[in-house]
């Protein structure tokens, strides 16, 4: 078998230019089914299959070259939300340049420091973010060109799309030690910093996924519902088109568009951010079973609910369905995995994120002076791996400034039991000194109270802990079992319900602490959902 990996498996860079020709060359037919047409050519539909995307990928790789995008320039891909931004980023990554992903829910005053650190790059965006976030923004002087994706004409500038009949370009491989793919980090704790990647780290992280993924080559319909910017989604590319598996690429993941695309298309394995599958667990007793077709859900970027892991299982009418678990961070990649199942997930405490890889990653537990501490014991985390960014971009200190004699500090708490199990406690920034650990709690109140969503439990004004809640579909909360959930829990203040959608989030669904911190303090949390 091992063999026979080997042969699959891709040559020690992951190259985002080739991604789609490599698979086209193996799998042509195998189908791609989107949610929503291509922004940028819409009349191309929403019905693909790898040797067609394989050539829109190279047809705008031709328009980006014919514009004057050349190797190792940098271009920031900034636009509304759609599929293109993927196939864009690969054009970029075809003709040698650096693809930057810079997220839609970014607000205009934050993209434009993103864009000041690339120092002039290229920008790939569309007329409703010129109208929109980035108007005051000023994009002429922190850019050396402004290029449209989409349909719509803005300012006299370049559309893609208008861009036809150009002559094709083979593909520019860059060294695998040179930057390949800028990201940026989720902004959990405040302005995004950019992380520069580079081909030979991006291959060590796809290389355990592909090995996980591999009983599934082939035999599944997997569908990918998350952010396009993030490397995961690359990485989740990497690993699918590499086996032949059929793809649906969706990008609305309200549960009320979800439910029907899954009761028509039926896919085995569907990967999205641990957020977006606690709303998903209203689906699973929704018209037309629409999870019941699922063996295997992949969620990645942060921990999950227990309570949801059994919700979605049980919600399955597949034999022994799974969830798939990796914890990473967008600095390292995976770094520990586990797999549960409904009767498993039961006992699992929400916090225990599986084993750190093994040949893969090296993990540590220290105290605060940096010295490791006995196994079992809690502390800081550190960790060596070779998936590791080279550097933050502009802030090359500050990413210096992260090692301790040759470990990279994760920012997160926890605990290494035998045999590398891995238990999650806190992040250092959301530590609360009252509270052993505001994770934990948030996990208990979720398995007790069925009608909530998301429970964030953050430092108030005055230093008190304070549950921040939301109910599903913004149903009021019923004070009386607040109250006699929380009766053996620590002390905590008084609820703040607030509508779901008015929490503060990244582009991968994680909450803003930070962000919620500051609204608590400056008086402006929105007020509760109305009540029907």
């Amino acid at each position: 078998m091992l063999s026979t990996l080997a042969r699959k498996l891709p040559e020690k860079a992951f190259y985002l230019g080739l991604l789609w020709e490599q698979a086209a060359a193996k799998f042509p037919g195998t189908p791609v089914t989107l949610d929503q047409p291509l922004a940028t050519f819409p009349d191309l539909g929403t019905g693909f299959t790898y040797a067609s995307l394989a050539d829109v990928v190279d047809d705008l790789a031709a328009r980006l070259w014919h514009t004057g995008v050349r190797p190792t320039e940098r271009v920031a891909v900034h636009k509304s939300d759609n599929f293109d931004i993927s196939l864009i980023a690969a054009a970029v990554a075809r003709v040698g340049a650096v693809p930057v992903m810079i997220s839609s829910a970014l607000p205009g005053e934050i993209v434009g420091k993103l864009l000041g650190r690339l120092d002039k790059p290229w920008l790939v965006t569309d007329a409703a973010k010129l109208t929109g976030p980035l108007d005051g923004v000023p994009v002429r002087e922190l850019t050396h060109e402004t290029l449209l994706a989409g349909a719509d004409a803005h300012g006299g500038l370049r559309l893609l799309s208008e861009l036809n009949g150009l002559p094709r370009r083979p593909a520019v491989k860059l060294h695998p030690s040179q930057p390949a793919l800028i990201t940026h980090t989720s902004g959990t704790t405040g302005v995004s910093k950019l992380m520069v990647h580079n081909a030979r780290a991006l291959f060590h992280r796809l290389l355990p996924q592909q090995m996980i993924a591999w009983p599934i080559r082939k035999k599944e319909t997997v569908a990918l519902c998350m952010s396009f910017v993030h490397s995961r989604f690359f990485h989740s590319l990497g690993v699918f088109l590499n086996y032949g598996n059929p793809l649906l690429v969706l990008n609305d993941l309200d549960p009320d568009k979800i439910a029907p695309v899954f009761v028509r298309h039926r896919p085995g394995l569907v990967e999205t951010h641990p957020n977006n599958f606690v709303q998903w667990e209203d689906l699973a007793d929704a018209p037309g079973a629409p999870l019941s077709s699922i063996r295997y859900y992949s969620s990645t970027f942060d921990a999950i609910h227990p309570r949801t892991i059994q919700r979605l299982l049980a919600a399955s009418a597949r034999p022994r369905p799974l969830l798939i678990q990796l914890y990473g961070q967008s600095e390292t990649g995976p770094i520990s995995g586990a797999w549960y199942t409904e009767k498993s997930a039961e006992r699992n405490d929400g916090r225990d994120v599986g084993y750190v890889l093994p040949g893969f990653i090296k993990l540590r537990v220290v105290d605060d002076q940096g010295r490791p501490v006995p196994k079992g014991q809690p502390g800081n985390l550190e960790l060596r791996g070779r998936g590791r960014i080279m550097t933050y971009l502009g802030e090359h200190q500050r990413y210096l400034d992260n090692f301790n004699d040759g470990w990279w500090k994760l920012g997160d708490m926890g605990t290494l039991g035998r045999f590398g199990r891995l238990h999650l406690i806190d992040r250092e920034i959301d530590q609360i000194d009252t509270i052993d650990s505001n994770l934990e709690l948030e996990d208990i109140l979720l398995k007790r109270l069925e009608e909530l969503l998301e429970v964030i439990i953050v430092t108030g004004p005055e230093g008190e802990p304070v549950p921040v809640v939301c109910t599903r579909r913004d149903a009021p909360l019923d004070q009386g079992r607040w109250d006699r959930a929380t009766a053996d829990l620590p002390a905590l203040a008084a609820p703040l319900h607030w509508p779901f959608n008015e929490v503060p989030r990244t582009s991968t669904w994680k909450v803003q602490r930070v962000e919620i911190t500051r609204m608590l303090r400056e008086n402006t949390a929105p007020a509760a959902p109305a009540a029907d």
